[in-house]
């Protein structure tokens, strides 16, 4: 943990972790830290003199209040001192983290109580998100469509905004089997901007809904105004009462969470 204390006096942040708190803190190892050097392909010295920067990881890295390892809200969102935030889930293997970068890490022991708080020792080094939701659909092969759609209906100001949003993304092969439902050319479908915006902004719940926070068989009502219903199977029924798929949840973003699926959605006409 020597790694950590360096940080913790390269950021100022002794007489925040010494306070009275509670605080919970999730900590890196040493091998955490060294990882990390070399994910972002700096030095020590270098990471540690950029104080704006470790002073947002490491908060990253802290919450207010002291949550044992049975009080961990799995599955859900979980907001540190420092903005954003990440959730936790028991997988087969571990107990393990997935930060705002949809990286995950393993937390190797749990509940060290100290005089103001609890620590929690993770084997890599927690990172915010750096990446909105348009930018996310950007760096995604399978959104290619989407983010052409996103551009053509000058939804993107929009989806770059604070937020949160969620954000149900239709795939490639969903706006491919759209084309032929609707007996439409790609070109013509994203030269109607009126439909297009229509579509599109049914496919964004204002709010951030992690997959375990969805309210399942209950309507959700989206940006568009019309609902959606979402099974415990993860299926989706559109207020045309046709069914989408859910294939890929809880990509996380600056502003919100995306959750891809196989059909578009339409609303009722």
């Amino acid at each position: 943990m020597s790694l950590l204390a360096e940080a913790v006096v390269a950021a100022g942040l002794v007489d925040t972790l010494s306070a009275t708190g509670p605080l919970t803190v999730f900590a890196p190892n040493n091998d955490a830290f060294s990882a990390l050097l070399g994910e972002l392909g700096v030095s020590k010295d270098v990471l540690f003199a950029d104080k704006t920067l470790l002073t947002a990881v490491l908060t990253y890295h802290v919450l207010t209040g002291k949550v044992l390892k049975a009080d961990i809200p799995l599955g859900r969102a979980i907001e540190p001192v420092g903005g954003g935030f990440f959730k936790i889930e028991a997988l087969a293997d571990a107990v393990k983290i997935t930060d705002g970068r949809n990286r995950l890490t393993t937390i190797l022991s749990t509940d060290t109580v100290a005089s103001n708080g609890v620590v929690h020792i993770v084997d890599r080094v927690l990172l915010p998100a750096n990446k909105d939701i348009v930018q996310t659909a950007q760096a995604t092969p399978s959104l290619s469509i989407l983010v052409e759609a996103v551009v053509a209906a000058g939804l993107v100001d929009t989806l770059k905004g604070k937020g949160p949003f969620t954000v149900f993304a239709p795939t490639d092969d969903a706006f491919a089997a759209l084309l032929v439902e609707l007996g439409v050319t790609k070109d013509a479908l994203l030269a109607d901007t009126e439909l297009l915006s229509t579509v599109l902004t049914y496919h964004v719940v204002p709010g951030r809904v992690l997959k375990a926070e969805i309210p399942l068989d209950t309507p959700i009502t989206t940006v568009q105004g019309q609902a959606i219903r979402i099974s415990a199977s993860l299926q989706i029924t559109d207020a045309s009462n046709r069914a989408s798929g859910i294939t890929a949840t809880d990509i996380f973003n600056t502003n919100g969470v995306v959750h891809l699926i196989d059909k578009v959605l339409l609303p009722a006409a």
